[in-house]
């Protein structure tokens, strides 16, 4: 039989382990949308590559038309990761970000493990301006000095070494759409 002390004991337990349940639903919450994977039971990081979409672009300069094989970064958790942690970059290989919108832009290479040159591009393809090997692990911001609607990321040295310069043309299919909406 009940005291009429259990009643209020029975509710404090109950409350506590609420707040435990929905504690730990909350952390596990988070993890499910955490961009950078967990924790490993000696505290290392597990990191989680994004699938993305794929697609060719072509840079048009005046040294030709040069291909490039590219993720495309269109949401913000892929963003946000764009290519931190990655140890080497295909010289044919990039990342193209998608604002959805056009606006100025700024960059750090907070956890990028490699030097990238930055390709701001206007919404019509044209780049308005290119940040040179950019510094590992720098949270120094790198602005687009422009208003942008995408960013093209490429190995550190590739716009040298192929002649490109703000004023060439970038052409992929997610550009062209968002130049022909509808």
């Amino acid at each position: 039989m009940l005291s009429h002390a259990a009643p209020g004991k029975l509710r404090g337990i109950v409350s506590l382990v609420m707040s435990v349940f929905l504690a730990a639903c909350l952390f596990g919450a988070l993890f499910l949308v955490l961009p950078y994977g967990g924790l490993r039971a000696d505290g290392t990081r597990i990191e989680t590559v994004l699938e993305l979409p794929r697609e060719p672009l072509f840079v048009v300069s005046a040294s030709g038309r040069h291909r490039f094989e590219v993720e495309i970064a269109e949401t913000p958790q892929a963003r946000a990761r764009g290519l931190m942690y990655r140890e080497a970059l295909a010289s044919d290989a990039g990342m193209l970000f998608d604002f959805q919108e056009e606006r100025e832009v700024a960059f750090w290479m907070k956890n990028t493990l490699i030097p990238l040159d930055m390709i701001f591009i206007e919404a019509s393809g044209r780049i308005a301006h290119i940040a040179r090997e950019t510094e590992p692990l720098s949270e120094e911001l790198v602005p687009s000095r422009a208003v942008v609607r995408f960013v093209l990321e490429v190995p550190g040295g590739t716009a040298a070494r192929l002649g490109i310069v703000p004023g060439d043309v970038v052409q992929s299919d997610v550009i062209s759409a968002a130049g022909n909406p509808g």
